[in-house]
């Protein structure tokens, strides 16, 4: 191999050399030139083969080793490919073995089989006595929904009676409340005691000596109303023991019903006090119109008092005089009990609320008339109201006052009635 490559290069050197010579001697026909560029073809021949040679060389190593990798890849794939042999063998003597495990576990299976069926035969008499144990079990669970059901009612039962002391217990809290503000107004009327007092100053040296009765009374309502507030604090106290205990909340509820009555007792005895009060003043005032001259009143005065009577004091002259006015188709006979038993300057307050957009005016002048407050003629109203009819009239906590909407059609009628019958009693006279 090697000798023929020789001979193949020298061949090659001989032919480069003598075309290269031949195609060199042509034109010029120099011996010596074309010699020379003979030899550099050679040389540049030989270099070229010798370059390819080495680059063929090259790429015969890069091919016999991806070849040898390659023997090596097959290699291990055959090494795999023997093992993963070896692996099925182990699996197909494996499963044989499991076949052969699964043949037997049948057999048993069979004979399981056999004894599960005499089984069954007995427990299909075991299953006849459950059936029977079952409606036994349904009738016992029948009579328990029934004592659930029971037991329901008696919690809703609980329930409400629950609810109903939760009800009384915001109506205690509400009563409570409604105390604090009685307490506040009894407050705000010593506040306007005092007032009016600074007005009776005013007056002629004749009420020196009832001023002084009337500055003892004064003291003496003080010394009530500090009762009072103690009672207030005795109430709260209560309210505080009622919500930390429930079970002592009927009794502590009796408690404050009675410290209520007492409450109200002494708001009687107040409001008592009060009309005693007035009553003097107005002997008073009736004192000193008999020492002044009645050309002194101003002509609205000398006009309320014409217009102020009562409707008993009505009734009578108009009576004498065969005025034929039939209350009772008009009014019920507690509102007829309740106008008979209605002053005239307190029927004048009641017009002054349904006629009048804000008769807070008219209502102090009113008061200013008869030595008293607005406040003490609404609650003078709404006392004979509650007297009478059971209920009150005007809303006390309104800062302009009202009069229940239930209430207003009666209200009028009393008022056209009251008109009526001052007009012919004015005309009578």
């Amino acid at each position: 191999m090697q000798s023929v490559m020789v001979s193949n290069r020298f061949i090659l050197g001989i032919v480069a050399f003598s075309v290269s010579f031949g195609l060199s001697l042509v034109p010029s026909w120099d011996f010596n030139k074309a010699f020379i560029t003979g030899v550099i073809t050679v040389l540049a021949t030989y270099t070229a083969a010798l370059f390819v040679d080495k680059r063929r060389r090259n790429h015969e190593m890069l091919v016999l080793g991806s070849l040898r990798k390659r023997i090596k890849e097959m290699e291990g794939l055959k090494f795999r490919i023997v093992r993963e042999i070896n692996q099925i063998e182990e699996h197909r003597s494996l499963l044989y073995a499991e076949s052969k495990q699964l043949q037997n576990q049948v057999t048993e299976c069979r004979n399981q089989r056999d004894s599960l069926n005499r089984e069954l035969s007995t427990f299909a008499g075991q299953r006849k006595q459950l059936d029977a144990e079952i409606n036994n079990l349904k009738t016992e669970l029948y009579n328990l929904d029934k004592s659930k059901i029971e037991l329901n009612n008696s919690f809703s039962t609980l329930t409400a009676e629950k609810r109903r002391l939760e009800l009384n217990y915001n109506t205690s809290r509400a009563e409570i409340t409604q105390l604090q503000t009685q307490i506040c107004e009894l407050q705000q009327e010593k506040r306007e005691l005092e007032s009016n007092l600074t007005l009776l100053g005013r007056l002629k040296p004749q009420l020196e000596e009832k001023l002084h009765e009337l500055r003892i009374k004064i003291q003496e309502l003080e010394t009530e109303a500090t009762k009072e507030n103690q009672l207030l604090v005795a109430t709260t106290n209560a309210r505080a023991n009622i919500e930390a205990s429930l079970n002592s909340f009927q009794t502590q509820i009796v408690s404050q019903k009675v410290e209520l009555n007492h409450l109200q007792e002494q708001i009687t005895l107040l409001q008592e006090e009060r009309d005693l009060l007035q009553n003097q003043v107005w002997e008073l005032l009736q004192q000193v119109e008999t020492i002044n001259p009645p050309e002194t009143l101003p002509e609205d005065a000398q006009r309320d008092n014409l217009e102020l009577f009562t409707f008993s004091e009505l009734i009578e002259p108009l009576e004498l005089i065969n005025t034929q006015v039939d209350i009772s188709e008009n009014l019920p006979d507690e509102w007829n009990n309740f106008l008979e038993k209605l002053p005239g300057h307190e029927m004048q307050v009641l017009k002054a609320i349904v006629e009048q957009d804000n008769p807070k005016i008219a209502i102090k002048q009113i008061a200013e008339a008869n030595i008293t407050m607005p406040n003490l003629l609404i609650d003078s109203i709404n006392e004979r109201a509650s007297d009478t009819i059971g209920e009150l009239i005007i809303e006390p906590n309104l800062d302009i006052p009202e009069v229940y909407q239930e209430h207003i059609t009666n209200v009028r009628k009393m008022i056209e009635m009251y008109e009526i019958l001052v007009a012919r009693h004015a005309s009578s006279n």
